[in-house]
């Protein structure tokens, strides 16, 4: 596979945004194993952006290292310090299940009004719920209520 070449400018935004990433993998004395090629491959699909700490001494070993992950794993080489190694991969697109009922913001919710007289037909409403309300199982909507301050929160804010 081939590794992913960026711009100056593309691989200068990487190295910024990974500024503050710790590793989240670690290449002891044995090297490049394949158990830790998969674990690479496994956090680049997962996170994207990733640092890894190699525990070698040899700069050219580590180096090699770098290269061959960039051109194994098609990711974009973005920064070699140290012992430190950062990799870049697009993450594939993942197939999301968002769950309408749990997003943000207002949604138009039809709603059936049963008549307290038996026998008659329910009525259909369409009710405006917002983000800061709910709706409950009668058809009502409610306003979530004002978070308390925990005894924590007020002795930092004294």
């Amino acid at each position: 596979m081939p590794q992913i070449e960026l711009t100056p400018a593309e691989r200068r935004e990487q190295r910024a945004q990974a500024h503050h990433l710790t590793p989240v993998v670690l290449i002891g004395g044995d090297g490049l194993t394949p158990g830790v090629r998969k674990e690479i491959d496994a956090a680049l699909n997962a996170h994207g952006l990733i640092k890894v700490r190699v525990f070698n001494d040899d700069r050219a070993a580590r180096e090699l290292m770098y290269q061959e992950l960039a051109a194994e794993l098609s990711a974009a080489p973005i920064q070699h310090i140290g012992k430190l190694l950062v990799l870049w991969r697009p993450q594939p697109d993942k197939e999301r299940s968002i769950d309408e009922d749990r997003m943000a913001g207002p949604k138009d919710v039809k709603v059936l009004k049963y008549s307290k007289r038996g026998g008659q037909r329910p009525e259909v409403k369409t009710l405006r719920v917002l983000g800061n309300q709910r709706l409950t199982s009668g058809g009502q909507v409610k306003r979530a209520k004002k978070r308390r301050l925990t005894s924590v929160k007020k002795r930092q804010s004294d």
